[in-house]
């Protein structure tokens, strides 16, 4: 066993002992190293504990819903500014838009109408949706985060209605099979683990009673092993990686479903929610992205890493635990992908040369001063880029993609000023004498809003 490995295993290890789980399952995926896995403890059952064991994840489940409803809008079967009720026959709240409820920024009520946290019976489809005559809207939409089961159990129906089966089928056939994610499922089988509530003040463990969640599925349902949650979370973070072709989904919708909508405390900002996605900054321009789950008798937290030095592609790390209270279970995929990071980097990719720049752009390559600050724009991997001169290392740059029918005109594409247009203006010499970004003019000296040039 290599060093990094043991030291995973023992981070795994002690947070089972500590965190009194009977059972805690971690993998880590990523593109540069073969999968890792780690297991401790029992089952609670007949059943060996190991990578194909099978834990209940919860709200993770929300993170396919939002996937399925994102391939709808990608399909052209709705807008996510659609409101639900366009698609759905509903009662009541048929104006909340399908951005809200996925953003949970909607103001619908937590759960599904009636107490049933107490007697685990969660209601069908048809039920569910006559029940939204009797459910609150708690919040104004729009006006702050609000978590919702009910919010994502609804946009559940709605892909269902729209592709024609059930909830359960569709994701088996447009995420779950293309993805490999063979042991992912709504029904648990024999090779799942049992769920406890493990006693505050001995070292009694007691089995949590078996639920379906019904109609509510779509909300936290499903079960699955640590190493097809590892290769779930790589692929919210880095989905070419993981689906080339953009069978699943487009990379640049992923791009969409992880830019943050709402924070989900306003005081520390220590979290964002974007579409269906949970966005924890770990600082140093690194992001994890994924969800947490939790059911009666288990938590699963799986998340994929973004940016910073060393990250390599496709990374992403699920722990699953057999506790409604182990709570360490929720902060461990975080840790296990900081440490191998740290600890075990990703290999530094060589520079080589490429091309020069397009004859038409060599002579505005450098520096231009707009607003007073200099920006340097440059050629690299095939595309004109630019970036402020004290930008910090690692902030990336604005990079952009000429208009096919406009030589002279640039649309940014990502980066600083997105969407917004570059025009070159030339001298009669054809000289690039003359740059407006988002309007704002740029010229090769530091001038005034008025003109004044400072090397005069």
């Amino acid at each position: 066993m290599s060093g990094i490995d043991e030291r995973l295993g023992r981070m795994v290890r002690r947070v089972q002992a500590e965190g009194r789980v009977p059972a805690v399952a971690a993998a880590l995926h990523r593109a540069d190293r073969p999968l890792w896995t780690c297991e401790a403890g029992g089952t609670g059952n007949d059943t060996a504990l190991g990578p194909q064991t099978l834990f209940r994840i919860g709200s993770v489940t929300k993170t396919f819903t939002a996937v399925l409803v994102m391939q709808c809008r990608d399909a052209g079967l709705l807008d996510l500014d659609d409101p639900v009720g366009a698609h759905l026959d509903v009662p009541a709240h048929g104006e909340l838009t399908v951005r809200r409820l996925l953003s949970h920024t909607s103001g619908l009520q937590r759960e599904p109408h009636g107490d049933v946290w107490d007697t685990l019976l969660a209601p069908g489809a048809d039920e569910l949706l006559a029940d939204l005559a009797r459910a609150e809207r708690v919040l104004p939409p729009a006006r702050r985060f609000h978590y919702s089961n009910l919010g994502m159990a609804v946009l559940g129906q709605l892909v269902a209605r729209l592709r024609g089966g059930t909830w359960a089928e569709v994701l088996a056939d447009r995420v779950l099979a293309p993805l490999g994610l063979t042991a992912t499922t709504d029904r648990p089988g024999p090779a799942a683990a049992t769920g406890f509530l493990v006693d505050a003040y001995s070292d009694e463990a007691h089995p949590e009673p078996p639920t379906d969640f019904a109609a509510v599925g779509p909300a936290g349902q499903l079960w699955s092993t640590a190493t097809d949650m590892a290769r779930w979370a790589a692929f919210l973070a880095d989905p070419a990686a993981l689906d080339p072709t953009g069978a699943v989904l487009a990379p640049a919708t992923l791009d969409e479903m992880r830019w943050p909508l709402t924070v989900t405390d306003e005081t520390t900002w220590g979290a964002g929610f974007g579409l269906g996605l949970i966005l924890l900054p770990q600082g140093e321009r690194v992001v994890h992205v994924g969800h947490d789950g939790a059911m009666p008798g288990f938590l699963a937290a799986v998340y994929g890493r973004r940016g910073g030095d060393g990250t390599p592609g496709a990374m992403g790390a699920a722990v699953l635990g057999s506790s409604g209270t182990g709570v360490q279970v929720m902060e461990l995929p975080h840790r296990l992908l900081a440490a191998a990071v740290e600890h075990d980097p990703a290999d530094v990719e060589p520079w080589r040369p490429g091309p020069p720049a397009p004859e038409h752009l060599r002579g505005m390559l450098g520096p231009w001063w707009g607003e007073g600050f200099e920006s340097v724009f440059s050629w690299h991997d095939g595309t004109l880029q630019a970036r402020s001169a004290g930008d910090p290392a690692g902030k990336p740059p604005a990079v952009f993609a000429p208009l096919p029918d406009r030589p002279d005109v640039f649309r940014t594409v990502s980066g600083r000023e997105a969407g917004e247009l570059l025009r070159l203006t030339r001298d009669a010499t054809g000289a690039v004498v003359r740059l407006h970004w988002a309007t704002y003019r740029f010229t090769r000296g530091q001038e005034t809003f008025d003109g004044y040039d400072f090397r005069r």
